[in-house]
């Protein structure tokens, strides 16, 4: 478990456990404690995806339905994870090495050399806390003999009460089907459904894959007096912003490609993964900053 601080931020990674952040909190000017990432709740697992912190997705993000992986130019095989299928790639359920680390800095990685499937990647997290903020690089280099898609992403959880609302604009998003499956994509004209505050906790799903999003998002919670602004690079461009019914959370995470983008082709043709030559590197960042509210 690796501690970093830097001003008021107090952040806490933990590489063997798929290198998540397990938490992140902000000390505001009025001396409040804010968690500014959702806590964890229990114990920390490999077993299936943690609902806190945040944590990298990769070589894809999100679901690889049926398990597979077809970019129209190679298809294959990856193992299944979840019982729906493959979910978020394989780093969250590998152990990262230290590579390096102070008070407020880490850099920790993971290597996959062998499998059934062809992928054969390093992949770095560069984590750092400032006075400021957090920010997180993320990169993945392909390491097979051949070209191979890939994706990347994180999976931030943020703490939602009955006031949080979420402001973001987008310029459109994919149309699910049954069990978000991707149908089509639709076009927005005033920027989607976060373009003004209102609550966002529903008795509903909420499920959204982004397209076109202007790498900006912010969390509000009056009753916290805490707001949280999450940008990400030109890369992780395709935010899926997902809840249950009434949860005490909710999720932006950015990532390179649509929802089911790995398996199916309206997904694809709306946001791919991309193909790296052998040696070629996909990286992408994102940063979360608390202020007051």
């Amino acid at each position: 478990m690796l501690e970093l601080q830097a001003g008021g931020l107090e952040a806490v990674v933990i590489p063997e456990i798929g290198g998540i952040v397990s938490r992140m909190i902000w000390t505001g000017p009025d001396g409040r404690r804010h968690d500014v990432l959702r806590p964890q709740g229990s114990e920390a697992t490999t077993a299936s995806p943690n609902f806190f912190g945040t944590w990298a997705m990769l070589p894809f993000a999100n679901r690889a339905f049926g398990s597979v992986i077809d970019d129209g130019e190679s298809r294959f095989q990856v193992p299944a994870n979840d019982p729906a299928g493959t979910i978020h790639g394989f780093g969250w359920q590998s152990a990262w090495e230290v590579l390096r680390y102070d008070r407020g800095h880490t850099l920790i990685e993971h290597r996959r050399t062998e499998g059934a499937d062809p992928y054969r990647y390093r992949a770095r997290q560069d984590i750092s806390l400032d006075e400021a903020g957090m920010t997180i690089r993320l990169s993945i280099e392909n390491e097979a003999e051949t070209a191979l898609p890939f994706g990347i992403g994180h999976h931030p959880w943020f703490p939602c009460a009955a006031d949080t609302r979420l402001v973001m604009r987008a310029s459109g998003a994919l149309i699910f089907g049954e069990a978000f499956r991707a149908t089509g994509q639709e076009t927005f004209v005033q920027g989607g459904p976060f373009v003004d505050p209102r609550p966002f906790r529903s008795g509903a799903v909420t499920a959204w894959s982004f397209l076109g999003w202007d790498d900006c998002a912010r969390i509000e919670t009056p009753s916290a007096g805490l707001s949280v602004t999450l940008t990400a690079s030109e890369s992780l461009n395709c935010p899926v912003v997902w809840a249950p019914p009434g949860a005490d959370f909710l999720c932006v995470e950015p990532q390179s490609h649509a929802i089911g983008a790995p398996s199916e082709p309206a997904a694809r043709a709306a946001a791919p993964l991309k193909r790296l030559a052998p040696g070629e590197v996909l990286e992408g960042w994102l940063r979360i900053v608390p202020e007051a509210l």
